[in-house]
């Protein structure tokens, strides 16, 4: 690999800062300001916001949401495209002791309505170009006035206000988050004792611990601010004094590139983005030199296991590990050389963790066997779903919650997805995972990506379909022996259609719920 270009002036040379070498290192952004304030925090769309300036302009910005009504228990809402201003809003958020909720921009007035609504907000920022949407779902929401614009609004507001040099963010503020709802409305879930800034502190500092995070480290998004991880890694890393490189959206040639650019050296990611990536030929990707990028995590969604196998061999020099779990609490985690030695496998629970495996009978399952994946949070925290006790109520099992992903254990204690339970599919009375199937069609060459689902059938109940994506053209037929070779004849799919681009959401999953309305209506 060729050497990188220079970093810009603003960027700190690689090594060991004055901060690292601390025995107790300064922690939030109120700290890194006041001993450094010249410090890049956040670098956005030709935008670069220092510690300091960020620091002042939340401390203002915070007094404008006061204003609005936000504070404890009346969160503000951020429905805005990546860039500097989520992050000044949340650090403002932190300031008043208001939760912080990071709204998918990409949702229409109605949808907007329900979740602003749903979570109680105090305040909204969104961006100018959102002013429509964000104005037809604001008048029926008690309380809550018209939105702040991203703009000259939100500029002359800001400039417009003193700074309270009292504030402190703290280790950032309570997030709410709301599920994606892919088979429903999305469900606020709600963490007890989130609200406790002890607690809030601790999990951020178990964060920057468990990840090794230092203010030498350079965190490169590789997607939406509004996304739980990304929001979250991107608070950890103004946490630690870390500086965060914000794209406007994920283009893998750009990604690769801010890596170079900037000399990034970790990132989040979901499987998506590594397949752009290695759709990028060899010798461009060779060119771009990534060789600073030591930590790649990911999650969201499952991984399959060539895709996984050649991101380890093209990048020898990043660890590449993988979580599991959901907006409702963590499970597991995989480091590269767990995985290499168990496939597929996403890992030992977290500390304090249990997982169970429980059957179709309700027993415990034996290892090796499928059931339902059940995860027994630590210390006995709960979470419950924001206005919706019968959700709540069954997603837990005595101390244990599931979010309806099927597994098993090995014997020693490592889980493997292998479905969800609204994914599978009965045909003929026989129980068939659409991702034994879906790993199977990434093996061949020709596929670059695929979602294999249950069609309405009169005979049979359910028919398998797989939708595909390709590098090369190839035959529904050939396809079809491929996996008739591989696999018993009844998981070979009925029909094979073949699509330019699989429709996913902004996350980078595949919506499986489009593909299916379009044969159920």
């Amino acid at each position: 690999m060729r050497t990188g270009i220079a970093p810009p002036a603003v960027l700190r040379s690689p090594g060991v800062s004055s901060t690292s070498r601390e025995t107790t290192p300064r922690r939030g952004v109120v700290a890194h300001a006041t001993a450094d304030p010249g410090r890049p925090a956040i670098i956005a769309n030709g935008t670069v916001r220092t510690y300091g300036e960020l620091c002042d302009r939340a401390r203002r910005l915070a007094r404008v949401l006061t204003g609005l009504g936000a504070g404890p228990g009346r969160p503000v809402a951020s429905v805005l495209p990546n860039g500097v201003e989520p992050f000044e809003v949340a650090t403002a958020a932190a300031m008043v002791g208001a939760p912080f909720l990071p709204v998918n921009w990409h949702l229409k007035a109605a949808e907007l309505e329900y979740l602003l609504s749903d979570a109680g907000v105090g305040a909204v920022v969104g961006h100018s170009d959102l002013a429509a949407e964000l104005e037809a779902a604001l008048p029926s929401l008690a309380g809550v006035g018209a939105p702040m614009l991203v703009g000259a609004d939100y500029e002359e507001r800001i400039n417009a206000t003193d700074v309270d040099p009292a504030l402190d963010s703290g280790p950032g503020p309570e997030f709410v988050f709301y599920t994606s709802g892919t088979t429903a409305r999305p469900k606020g879930v709600i963490h007890g004792g989130l609200g406790d800034l002890a607690v809030r502190r601790a999990g951020m500092e178990g964060q920057a611990l468990l990840w090794n995070w230092s203010p030498d480290d350079v965190y490169v998004m590789s997607g939406p601010s509004y996304h739980a991880s990304h929001a979250g890694w991107g608070m950890t890393s103004l946490y630690v004094g870390a500086t965060m490189v914000v794209p406007a959206r994920f283009d893998a040639r750009g990604f690769l590139s801010d890596i170079e650019r900037y000399r990034g050296t970790r990132s989040f990611m979901v499987p998506s983005h590594f397949i752009r990536i290695l759709e990028i030929p060899a010798a461009e990707r060779a060119a771009i030199d990534t060789s600073s990028l030591s930590l790649i995590v990911h999650a969201a969604a499952p991984c399959p296991i060539a895709v996984k196998r050649r991101m380890i061999e093209e990048f020898p020099t990043t660890e590449i590990h993988e979580l599991y779990g959901a907006s409702e609490g963590g499970a597991t985690r995989i480091s590269p050389a767990e995985w290499l030695e168990r496939p597929g496998s996403v890992g030992l629970p977290w500390p304090g963790v249990e997982v169970r495996i429980v059957g179709q009978d309700g027993a415990p399952a034996g290892p090796g066997e499928d059931g339902v994946v059940w995860i027994r949070p630590p210390g006995g925290h709960r979470f419950t779903y924001r206005n919706d006790p019968d959700a709540t109520e069954k997603a837990w099992r005595d101390d244990a919650f599931s979010v309806g992903d099927i597994g098993h254990l090995d014997e020693a204690g490592y889980l493997t997805i292998t479905d969800r339970v609204s994914d599978m599919v009965l045909w003929g009375g026989v129980n068939i995972a659409p991702r034994e199937v879906e790993e199977v069609l990434f093996d061949h060459p020709a596929v670059v990506d695929c979602a294999v689902f249950g069609i309405p059938d009169e005979r049979d109940g359910e028919h398998l379909k797989a939708v595909v994506e390709l590098r090369r053209p190839v035959t529904t037929d050939e396809l079809a022996a491929f996996v008739r070779e591989r696999l018993a004849d009844y998981k070979v799919p009925h029909v094979f259609e073949i699509v330019d681009e699989l429709p996913r959401d902004p996350n980078g999953k595949v919506l499986k719920r489009l593909l299916r309305q379009a044969h159920t209506g």
